[in-house]
């Protein structure tokens, strides 16, 4: 699996992967929405666990590479996530600290809400994340979402989950 936009590549994850990705979530700045940074084995099991959603659900958290130079800055894509108490399609993403700001997320789930629509039977995608997560519900909300719930939990304090229909998404096409 492999899907493109104006600047990116998005690809299925594969071992030789680990040192960009341990950079990316050993980072106490981009981890600090998280309960810790990622250590070696934390890493590892993230790249196995979107390896084993690839082979199960056909899709997961895909590497993104900059298509000029093939450099790995992230990861992005769908999985099933436990949001309010219902499993239910989410975008996540995470982009090397020092490439904030450049729109990179925003095109990389933009694509990856697109291929859900396009390629699977769900009626709605969501991104959920701690409401201090500025950066991730901003980039949500540039990708047609709009808050659609919030909750209290013991991970995050306080949850927003933001979400967009097949049918919103596809006046957004037209």
């Amino acid at each position: 699996m492999q899907l493109e936009t104006e600047r990116l590549t998005l690809r299925e994850m594969v071992p030789g992967d680990f040192d960009a990705l341990f950079r990316i979530f050993s980072d106490p700045e981009t981890m600090q929405h998280y309960p810790k940074p990622f250590d070696v084995a934390k890493v590892h099991s993230w790249i196995d666990w979107n390896r084993e959603n690839y082979r199960v659900f056909g899709f997961g958290l895909w590497a993104v590479t900059l298509k000029e130079t093939g450099e790995l800055i992230g990861d992005c894509g769908v999985t099933m996530q436990n949001i309010g108490g219902k499993i239910k399609p989410e975008i996540g993403y995470h982009i090397r600290k020092d490439l904030w700001r450049r729109g990179y997320a925003k095109e990389a789930a933009r694509k990856c809400r697109d291929w859900i629509f396009e390629h699977t039977p769900f009626g709605a995608i969501y991104s959920y994340m701690k409401y201090t997560n500025v950066g991730s519900y901003s980039t949500a909300i540039a990708n047609g979402m709009r808050l659609v719930d919030e909750f209290e939990d013991d991970v995050n304090t306080v949850t927003k989950v933001y979400g967009i229909t097949r049918d919103e998404w596809l006046k957004l096409q037209n």
